[in-house]
């Protein structure tokens, strides 16, 4: 099982991978048009799609390296008991809150699908094509913190987080 949802995490995070190159193609395009006097319609709002797609879909594969900003100031004075309920607690509330960002986003895009609603821009693409990456992105996030959530709640260690390693310091 952990096999499989590392492919997931590691497909979201090619994706968003490709999502970034989109951007960069993007902005290169939109740059180069203004340099040799020709305009291709869209190109900053597919640059916006192609960023908020590559931010959600990497989510979850920045989650499981143990990249996002962590405040382990109460961490590193808890004893392990505490570490583990404070831990628990935080996965527990992050877990309802993706939840609840991945069923607003999943909704968003039923419903841009159901209203054929498109974007305002002289693109005029259907909104339900560039939501479908957040609302992917939210749901592997959300896969992500409750395989994290039942990891804690079972008593196991954190693939991504070894109690050995001195923290980065960022001053």
């Amino acid at each position: 099982m952990k096999r499989t949802l590392d492919r997931l995490y590691g497909g979201a995070a090619w994706l968003a991978a490709l999502f970034m190159i989109g951007t960069l193609s993007m902005i290169l395009l939109s740059v180069f048009g203004r340099l040799f006097h020709f305009h291709v319609r869209g190109t900053d709002a597919y640059a916006g799609y192609c960023m908020a797609a590559a931010a959600f879909l990497a989510l979850a594969h920045t989650l499981k390296r143990g990249e996002h900003i962590r405040v382990t100031l109460f961490l590193d004075r808890l004893g392990p008991r505490g570490n583990r309920w404070l831990e628990l607690w935080c996965h527990g509330l992050g877990t309802l809150l993706a939840g609840l960002l991945a069923w607003f986003a999943g909704r968003l895009v039923m419903q841009s699908f159901q209203f054929n609603d498109i974007s305002q821009g002289n693109d005029a693409t259907p909104l339900w094509i560039p939501q479908l990456g957040m609302a992917i992105g939210a749901l592997v996030f959300l896969i992500a913190l409750l395989e994290d959530f039942f990891v804690i709640l079972k008593g196991g260690k954190l693939r991504h987080r070894d109690p050995d390693a001195e923290p980065v310091r960022s001053e």
